[in-house]
């Protein structure tokens, strides 16, 4: 593990194809091995009519009731980003692996596509996000959920969705939410986001800033010890934010040793600090 940390420092704070090839690389056998040992239980159900409206679900390895629902959606820079394929190809467990991880745990993992930029823009991301919940709120109990414990995790721009979903249904039918290395609205929007947000113009109104900080749902925000400065400065931007409204932070972690490709890659290997703050927010606000 301590290789691993050290390649992951030797990378800075840098993102991009090459970085992210890197990455993959380090977890790749671990993986592999963990996608054979939690095979995805149903693949690429529609949720919705477009071709991305699809997600797969892991049912829990050890339920012996209705389990608490842990749904992940990706990231990939609002253009680009996949669930992992349910074929379960030995190439196919990036963002996988946290649906695998939630069964492992006891919980129905489910793992989500979602219409990208350009061609779909803000709030295509937060619109599937709460179809994805509507879907569960009448199906996951035939898949051994329960429909009044979902949980949202989203990583990078699945968190953006995630926080967009709060701004636009609100928190009434879900339990709480999970924010990795996300991107709410403390720092000046650039090039990337305009293709999904459109005109800078617009992004002050369209940002969750305000549904995040407000809320009163459970949170449990994360950023990574080498995440780009854009995405620190909005995880402390964030929690002053909370503390100034609520009196006190949310439940929060700065993942050392990590950096904003691995945060959600390595779920499900041996190094489970971050895994294990996660399943015990679900178990603790989902109980």
């Amino acid at each position: 593990m301590s290789d691993i940390r050290h390649a992951i420092a030797a990378m800075g704070t840098g993102l991009g194809p090459d970085v992210l090839t890197q990455c993959r690389a380090l977890f790749d056998t671990e993986q592999s091995a963990f996608q054979a040992a939690v095979p995805v239980t149903q693949g690429d159900i529609a949720y919705g009519p477009h071709e991305r409206h699809r997600l797969d679900i892991y049912a829990p390895l050890d339920a012996t009731g209705p389990a608490p629902v842990l749904v992940f959606v990706h990231g990939g820079g609002f253009l680009k980003g996949d669930k992992g394929s349910s074929e379960g190809g030995a190439d196919a467990w990036p963002n996988a692996n946290v649906g695998r991880m939630a069964a492992q745990a006891g919980f129905v993992g489910v793992v989500i596509n979602y219409r990208l930029a350009p061609d779909h823009m803000w709030p295509a991301g937060a619109e599937d996000v709460a179809a994805v919940v509507a879907w569960l709120k009448v199906d996951v109990a035939q898949h051994g959920g329960d429909p009044d414990r979902i949980v949202l995790a989203g990583t990078s721009a699945g968190a953006v969705h995630v926080a967009g979903y709060l701004k636009l249904a609100g928190d009434a039918d879900i339990c709480g939410a999970v924010l990795l290395s996300g991107l709410y609205g403390y720092t000046p929007l650039d090039e990337r986001d305009m293709l999904y947000y459109g005109d800078t113009a617009l992004y002050p109104e369209r940002m969750p800033m305000e549904a995040v900080a407000a809320t009163n749902l459970p949170l449990f925000v994360a950023c990574a010890e080498f995440d780009p400065p854009r995405f620190q400065a909005e995880f402390l931007g964030l929690m002053q934010d909370r503390l100034a409204r609520h009196g006190a932070t949310p439940r929060a972690t700065i993942m050392t040793g990590h950096n904003h490709y691995t945060m959600p890659m390595h779920l499900g290997t041996a190094d489970k600090r971050l895994a294990d703050e996660i399943c015990a927010f679900v178990r603790d606000i989902s109980h």
